[in-house]
C-alpha cells in the first residue's frame, strides 16, 4: 500500500515509518525540514500540516493516511486545525482510510472506562486546558466525516523495545496505564493493514 504519514519525524512517527517500511508499504511523508532526517526509502513532501496544498500533494494517490502528530506546548490548536483540512484533502483525493493518535483522556460516546480511568480523564480534562480541548475537537471533526477513520487513544507513552503485547478495546479501559511507543507504532500499522475500529476511537495500552 501507499501510506501518507504526518508527524513522521517525531519520536513515535519515526518508529511508525520504520514499521510501515518493514511491512513493505510505500511511505510518503510530510516535512517542514529542508533535509529531513529519515529513511532514504521515504518520499518527502515539503510543507506544513496546516497547508492545504501540501496536504493535497501528500494524500494524492495514497491508499491510507496515518498521523503521528503529537501535542506541542507552543501549539495547542494544531489538531483541530489540521483535521478539517485533512478531511477535505482526503475526500477530494478519494482516500478513505485514516488512522491517527488521540489520547486516553478524551471521552467518546459509549465509553465504559474503569473508575480509575474516569478519575484520570476528569483530571486531564480539567487541567489539560487547550491541549485536551484540541484533541476533543479533532475527534469531533472525524466523527462528523464519512471517512473510514480510527483515532487511537493511548495512555502514557514510554520508550523501549517492542513487546508485541497490546490490549485494546473500543470503549473498555485496558489494565495498564502505559504503552511502549514501538508497540503503539505497530498497532497503528496493524490498523493500516486491516480495517479494524472503523469510525471508532479504541483505548490501547501495553499488556
Amino acid at each position: 500500500m501507499r501510506v501518507a504519514v504526518l508527524g513522521a519525524t517525531g519520536t513515535t512517527g519515526r518508529l511508525l515509518v520504520d514499521e510501515l517500511l518493514r511491512r513493505g508499504h510505500t511511505v510518503v511523508a510530510l516535512t517542514r525540514a529542508p533535509q529531513p532526517d529519515g529513511p532514504e526509502a521515504v518520499s518527502w513532501v515539503a510543507g506544513d500540516a496546516r497547508d492545504a496544498g501540501a496536504l493535497a500533494a501528500l494524500v494524492r494517490g495514497a491508499d491510507a493516511v496515518v498521523s503521528a502528530l503529537g501535542p506541542r506546548r507552543s501549539d495547542r490548536t494544531v489538531h483541530r486545525e489540521v483535521a478539517p483540512l485533512l478531511v477535505t484533502a482526503m475526500e477530494e483525493a478519494g482516500v478513505r482510510r485514516f488512522v491517527g493518535i488521540s489520547g486516553a483522556g478524551i471521552d467518546v460516546p459509549g465509553d465504559r472506562k474503569s473508575r480509575r480511568d474516569r478519575v484520570v480523564s476528569a483530571l486531564v480534562q480539567r487541567l489539560g486546558g487547550q491541549t485536551v480541548r484540541d484533541k476533543a475537537l479533532e475527534w469531533q471533526t472525524w466523527a462528523d466525516s464519512r471517512l473510514d477513520w480510527t483515532l487511537v487513544r493511548p495512555p502514557r507513552l514510554v520508550d523501549g523495545p517492542p513487546t508485541g503485547q497490546v490490549e485494546h478495546s473500543a470503549h473498555h479501559s485496558p489494565r495498564r496505564t502505559s504503552i511502549p511507543r514501538a508497540d503503539l507504532a505497530a498497532f497503528l500499522a496493524d490498523l493500516v493493514d486491516r480495517p479494524d475500529y472503523v469510525q471508532q476511537a479504541p483505548l490501547v495500552a501495553g499488556r
